[in-house]
């Protein structure tokens, strides 16, 4: 057994299940070990699609996914999506092989490149420490809820493992975690081990990350020792308290409406976490940009805002004109950094969201109203959602307006959904008109604002949530820079919906610039049969121009959905979205 072939086995014992990639000459054996060893490889069409559909998996399915990419331009290419999922607290990990010769023409800095991202890296140093090596990379990724690099370099992918070594990779693979025999104790020790050292290890970087300079909630002002207490008598007199939560609380729904019931807390969450608390009557939807006009007011109108695992940044705020003057505001999160990192706290609390929910909530005394009534709850079952909000439709000269277009498509497309959206001026439609089931039915790669990562995205969920009909919605500018991955999508056989709102432009730039009289020519382009390009990679496709054209989508529905349906849709484009002018404040 070699290195390449041992990193391979070792991640399938850890529970690898998916791996995504280009495959080259640097990632070849490697990539076959992991594949030997039971873990499905997606094969994409470029690495930044790859890294991207990493990403979106790891994001929907809650385990580590693994990228896999060749030495130098493989790791390039795959840098966009790296910087997202670094960005964005994504535990995904990173096999790429690494030139180390200087004359290589493939040797570059991989640990600088991807450190310049946000990302962590690491490498497998010898025969003798691939074990050690590989467990720490994946448990840091895990534990850590990071990015992380782990470089291959070619000549020690070929060298021969030790007896012992080898030994100790076969007892990983013959254990694995359920295993309660003698050899399988004595790897899973080894591995528990590992474990506790990556703990130490991320605990040291936080600590000389500390020191090293002021953390964003010593900046802001620490938390009280007794910040539960704190926490626990500002909702015991809080009026009108609202609760938003990010993507660190999903998982404690439960534990978040128990406490917001008792204290009479309106819900609302980010857009990564959008669908959390659908269901309950007291849903705003999502704070910020894409809040609609009743759950804006509702928000800025509130004395008490906590937000769970949220960073409470600017998207999320509106720049911070969604937190009322005198409003108390709390931050609940396992991160010290991410505490007063947006905007400065009353109170901090350091901790994990359930847990705390669930300890203020034993504190607490009576129930009480709160924010809550029969008036205000016929106001947000009326009002809360974007297509109950009066407006004049602007379809007309074969172009349909984008909201009359979404809002047929909610209609039309199943409620058991998960909808990924690209970047773009567009995208406040799918995000604000697409209803979702719950937080799992939206997967949302915005952190770096990355126009082309919403095909990828939507490859990724689906494969994570086979259960639901992936609803991929992208601009005409993203959906050309991501068209390799159609074939992905046609290959692997995905029944998914392909939503393109096409106004022919760079949106955003066009309704930036142009009202100050530039030129926009390097933005808006000639007209493009999406349609055919669509049926050339083998989807399915119609176009739409008016509502009447939406019956080809309804046709596809009815079966067998063999094929990816692209949906092409002529919108107009007269008219800027205002949470573009919004998010273009904080350029």
């Amino acid at each position: 057994m070699n290195v390449a072939e041992a990193v391979g086995a070792i991640l399938a014992s850890l529970g690898v299940d998916t791996a995504f990639g280009v495959v080259g000459s640097g990632n070849f054996h490697v990539t076959n070990s992991l594949t030997e060893h039971g873990v499905r490889f997606v094969a994409a069409r470029h690495e930044g699609g790859a890294a991207t559909m990493a990403d979106a998996y790891a994001r929907m399915s809650g385990t580590v996914a693994v990228l896999s990419v060749h030495q130098g331009p493989g790791l390039t290419n795959a840098l966009t999506g790296v910087a997202e999922a670094a960005k964005s607290r994504t535990p995904l990990l990173v096999l790429a092989g690494e030139a180390t010769s200087p004359r290589s023409n493939f040797r570059v800095d991989q640990p600088g490149l991807v450190a310049a991202v946000g990302a962590l890296a690491a490498r497998v140093g010898s025969a003798e420490t691939v074990v050690e090596d590989t467990v720490l990379a994946f448990l840091t990724a895990l534990l850590g809820r990071r990015t992380v690099l782990l470089n291959l370099p070619l000549e020690v992918q070929d060298a021969e493992l030790p007896d012992d070594v080898a030994q100790a990779v076969r007892d990983l693979r013959s254990s694995r975690i359920t295993d309660a025999g003698e050899q399988g104790s004595r790897a899973w020790a080894a591995v528990r081990d590992l474990r506790d050292r990556a703990r130490r290890d991320l605990a040291d970087e936080q600590r000389e990350a500390d020191a090293a300079e002021p953390s964003a909630s010593e900046v802001a002002g620490s938390a009280p020792a007794d910040s539960v207490s704190e926490l626990t008598e500002l909702l015991a007199t809080a009026r009108r308290p609202v609760f938003v939560a990010g993507r660190g609380a999903r998982g404690a729904r439960r534990e978040i409406e128990a406490l917001a019931d008792r204290v009479g807390a309106l819900l609302a969450t980010s857009a990564v976490a959008r669908g959390l608390f659908r269901g309950s009557q007291w849903d705003l939807d999502v704070s910020g940009g894409f809040a609609s006009p009743l759950a804006a007011e509702l928000i800025a109108d509130a004395d008490v805002v906590v937000g769970w695992g949220c960073a409470l940044n600017m998207w999320t705020t509106r720049h911070g004109s969604l937190i009322g003057p005198d409003a108390k505001v709390v931050q609940v999160d396992l991160d010290p950094d991410a505490v007063g990192a947006h905007r400065p706290v009353h109170l901090g609390v350091i901790g994990d969201v359930a847990e705390t929910a669930r300890a203020v909530t034993q504190a607490l005394g009576e129930p009480r109203d709160g924010y809550r009534g029969a008036e205000l709850a016929t106001r947000i079952a009326a009002e809360i959602r974007w297509r109950d909000v009066p407006y004049e439709d602007r379809s007309g000269n074969g172009r349909i307006d984008p909201r009359t277009l979404t809002i047929e498509l909610d209609d039309l497309l199943p409620a058991e959904r998960i909808i990924s959206v690209d970047s773009g001026n567009f995208m406040g439609y799918p995000s604000m008109f697409l209803s979702v089931p719950d937080e799992n039915g939206f997967c949302f790669t915005q952190a770096f604002q990355s126009v082309g990562l919403g095909l990828a995205t939507a490859v990724g969920a689906a494969l994570a949530r086979p259960d639901r009909l992936p609803v991929a919605a992208l601009g005409d500018g993203g959906a050309l820079m991501g068209v390799a991955e159609l074939e992905t999508v046609v290959r692997l056989g995905l029944p998914m919906v392909i939503v393109i709102y096409d106004d022919e432009a760079y949106g955003a730039e066009v309704h930036h610039f142009g009202p100050d009289g530039h030129a926009l020519d390097t933005v808006t382009f000639p007209a493009v049969d999406i349609g055919a390009i669509a049926r050339g990679f083998g989807c399915d496709a119609v176009t739409v121009r008016e509502r009447a054209d939406l019956a080809g989508v309804a046709e596809w529905l009815k079966g067998p959905r063999d094929k990816a349906l692209v949906v092409h849709a002529k919108v107009t484009g007269d008219r800027g979205s205002w949470w573009l002018e919004e998010a273009f404040r904080g350029h």
